[in-house]
């Protein structure tokens, strides 16, 4: 079963310290910012200003390492705009990849306070292999790309780290792909690969892993 979503206090007692992080969401492959209209509506709806939900589009035929510098730059553009010290970055799919290339290699571990990936190819998908250019290529198993990736710490620096995967997620394989060591990894209910971004009760616990709200254990897959 997934987390379920924290009392509604919760939030409430943390927007009342101050003004929640500015959260950045990263799309994936085939896909652009409009992937996050669902889940940031939400967040809008629990306090969170428009300002500070930034629905990143990017070019996903590019290698996720190009992606990973335009990300630097985009993090530094929300930083500055929203006075904030750090992010939280929330993924979908591939867009785990690039952010997690900008944690481990372009500073990024230092300005990102919690990290989202949902339906991640974190460890690649055969997918993959029926899709042409770079970023498909990094995301085959076994990828040049994801073994500099995947070395060592997978979860590195002082970010709060979690994931969630579905056991119906076609697009993912092996579902165990999602899953990182180190990270508060999370199985849902039987979701499509696009759903993760919608449902209810991911969103629940996605609020609660940024908001550092208490929450129940979660279930790994």
């Amino acid at each position: 079963m997934p987390l379920l979503p924290p009392p509604a206090s919760a939030d409430g007692d943390r927007r009342e310290a101050g003004r929640p992080d500015p959260v950045v969401f990263v799309h994936g492959w085939n896909s652009d910012g409009s992937t996050w209209e669902t889940m940031a509506g939400r967040f809008r709806a629990d306090g969170w200003p428009t300002g500070h939900l930034d629905q990143w589009t990017y070019n996903a035929t590019q290698s996720n390492a190009t992606t990973a510098a335009q990300l630097a730059d985009e993090i530094e553009r929300v930083l500055e705009s929203t006075g904030a010290a750090e992010v939280d970055v929330v993924t979908h799919s591939m867009g785990a990849l690039s952010s997690r290339y900008y944690l481990k290699n372009l500073g990024g571990a230092s300005k990102v306070d919690a990290w989202v990936s949902l339906a991640g190819a974190n460890h690649g998908t055969e997918t993959a292999r029926w899709c042409g250019g770079a970023p498909c290529v990094e995301m085959r198993p076994g990828s040049t790309f994801l073994s500099a990736l995947n070395a060592g710490d997978e979860t590195p620096g002082s970010p709060r780290y979690a994931t969630w995967g579905s056991p119906c997620d076609m697009v993912i394989n092996p579902g165990s792909s999602v899953a990182l060591s180190g990270a508060l990894n999370s199985t849902t209910t039987c979701l499509d690969h696009s759903a993760l971004t919608t449902d209810q009760t991911v969103y629940g616990a996605v609020r609660a892993h940024v908001s550092q709200a208490p929450s129940g254990p979660a279930v790994t897959g």
